[in-house]
């Protein structure tokens, strides 16, 4: 009588039929899973969330290739600023309270599990208008090398100087 392994083959040895694993999320809808799979993990963020009465706490949560995750804490009244991400990509998701983003077409607001995308060149603002704080989870690729302010108008003439997310 024959075994498993002589009738199927060595599940060990398998892995070299398998196509690669991706480095990283190759599409939207996978860095869209990728921050709803670390939101979900919440016993591995909420324990690093800081607030900063004096401005917007930041922690870079993690990099990977091509791409890097950041942790941020909101008070009451605190914001962004109009800004865009230079040439990266990104996913938003709002992990507790409420945010606001404003764009040159209105505002819309943020309840926590909410995501929004973006594409280069994307110019918005970011504001906790609550009375509660709020935290969220930002996906950047490429990673965030710049990230340009803008007037309060979105004037083309914006400023490109280096800020945190």
């Amino acid at each position: 009588m024959n075994s498993d392994v002589q009738i199927a083959g060595d599940p060990l040895a398998i892995a070299h039929l398998l196509p690669p694993v991706p480095a990283h999320p190759a599409t939207v809808a996978g860095f869209a899973g990728l921050a709803r799979d670390i939101a979900a993990d919440r016993a591995a963020w909420a324990p690093l969330v800081r607030y900063d009465a004096t401005t917007r706490w930041y922690h870079r949560l993690r990099v990977g290739p091509g791409y890097e995750v950041w942790l941020l804490s909101w008070l009451p009244g605190q914001g962004s600023g109009r800004h865009d991400h230079g040439p990266s990509s990104g996913v938003l998701t709002v992990l507790e309270g409420e945010l606001s983003e404003h764009t040159t077409s209105g505002h819309r607001t943020l309840a926590a599990g909410a995501q929004r995308v973006f594409a280069p060149g994307y110019v918005h603002e970011v504001v906790n208008d609550t009375l509660a704080p709020a935290v969220s989870l930002h996906v950047y690729f490429p990673g965030l090398t710049e990230m340009p302010m803008h007037s309060a108008r979105c004037a083309a003439g914006a400023s490109h100087e280096q800020v945190a997310p």
